[in-house]
């Protein structure tokens, strides 16, 4: 008889690569199918491979979504300006309904009737990728062994991995960290970073930028073309998803740019500590800032101000495959029309100056803005408008003076 199958969400971390032997031993009736999504976690994925079949899988699959991550997740994110809780630019958020995508696609593939994931019980990523899931097909049924097995740490976890012989790439107790990779951030979390009252050790935790100390002593100027929302081109030269996120992580890590602290909360209702490196990403919202500014008037720039804050909670709270999500996109898509032109940045120790744009849908005319007389504005009409625009203001004080008149007389006639 055949057996039923689960495919496993598998990094070849310490987490999924001890899931394979914990399945093993507790579903001796599963072939587990391990499936790797690379959304450019820069790992040796046939040492991944080789690692989960070692470990116990009976197949692996290795799906490389890396420029489709960019060009279909990060990119919509960019055009939102999605930042949550104003430093977060959701590294980890926008990749998991996509990896959740691949896995339901590999267990129809395969027939399988079960997926399982490494997420832990206090994590945001078992709801992203269990709600993406149910969103695909909802007739697959969840295995979380964080949520199941007597495992309370990561130490026990490390234990457990050295019982069964599992190569743990150099991860100890002493190291620590969870980390969580794709081409857009790293995340670092645990160890030190659970004590807020500790400074962090930049110098052992960061593995996409240098620290401040170590940036070089002069700037760097960069130029950044979009076309409707979307960067096409990085200092002249024409890049896809994927070489333009690669080489703006090589420039804005070399300067220290995207680094951030951040005490974040979370989904499942508790807070968090973190430290997350986005240089690229970082680069590409602060250019499509810049020339939204240029370019978007200012109702439709203010609103949109509101619903990117929105957005992004959307997309952290797991709501990728969401109706509201869906409308958001519309409007956003909408406001891109016009931004379409050239940013340049200046990059120094960390910070990004703004250097100059470009645009032929800009908004902002200097013949009018300037503080000379043009042909296109009389300062004269000013006075008018000022009239119009302070009535109501004015209305408001005659009000209170007639109102204290009137008072006045009150209390005179009562004495």
């Amino acid at each position: 008889m055949e057996k039923e199958k689960v495919v496993l969400a598998y990094s070849g971390g310490l987490d999924t690569s001890i899931i394979i032997p914990w399945l093993k031993e507790n579903y001796n009736d599963l072939d587990i199918i391990a499936c790797c999504v690379n959304v450019g976690q820069e790992d040796d994925m046939e040492f991944v491979k080789k690692k989960a079949l070692s470990s116990g899988a009976s197949k692996v699959y290795i799906e490389n979504v890396v420029n489709e991550f960019v060009e279909e997740y990060v990119y919509k994110g960019i055009k939102a300006n999605a930042v949550y809780e104003g430093k977060y630019l959701l590294g980890t958020a926008f990749a998991r309904p996509l990896i959740a995508k691949k896995l339901v696609e590999t267990a129809h593939k395969e027939g399988a009737k079960y997926i399982a994931h490494g997420c832990t019980g206090k994590g945001n990523d078992q709801v992203r990728l269990e709600t993406a899931i149910a969103a695909l097909d909802p007739t697959i049924q969840i295995i979380a062994p964080w949520r199941i097995w007597d495992i309370g740490s990561r130490e026990e976890a490390i234990d457990y991995a050295q019982s069964k012989n599992i190569d743990l790439n150099g991860i100890t107790k002493e190291k620590i960290y969870s980390r969580d990779q794709n081409i857009l951030h790293i995340s670092h979390e645990g160890g030190m970073l659970e004590n807020p009252g500790l400074e962090p050790d930049y110098d052992e935790i960061l593995m996409m930028t240098n620290t401040i100390e170590k940036t070089p002593d002069l700037a760097e100027y960069i130029e950044i073309e979009f076309k409707e929302g979307i960067p096409v081109k990085l200092n002249s030269k024409k890049l896809n998803g994927e070489e333009m996120l690669k080489s703006l992580n090589k420039i804005g890590g070399t300067h220290g740019i995207g680094v951030i602290d951040l005490l974040e909360n979370r989904l499942v209702g508790m807070k968090s500590r973190g430290i997350y490196e986005t240089p690229g990403g970082t680069l590409l919202i602060e250019a499509h800032k810049y020339l939204e500014s240029f370019v978007l008037e200012k109702d439709t720039a203010h609103f949109k101000d509101m619903m990117s804050q929105k957005y992004a909670e959307l997309v952290y709270n797991a709501m990728w495959f969401s109706g509201l999500k869906d409308a958001f996109d519309a409007f956003v898509d909408s406001t891109q029309k016009s931004v379409t032109g050239k940013v340049k940045l200046k990059l120094y120790k960390g910070t990004i100056k703004f250097a100059g744009m470009v645009s032929e849908n800009a908004l902002y005319n200097e013949s009018i803005s300037s503080f000379s007389t043009g042909e296109l504005y009389d300062q004269k009409d000013a006075t008018g408008f000022i009239h119009l625009y302070s009535l109501p203001y004015k209305i408001q004080a005659l009000n209170k003076l007639n109102n204290a008149s009137t008072t006045e007389v009150t209390y005179s006639f009562k004495e």
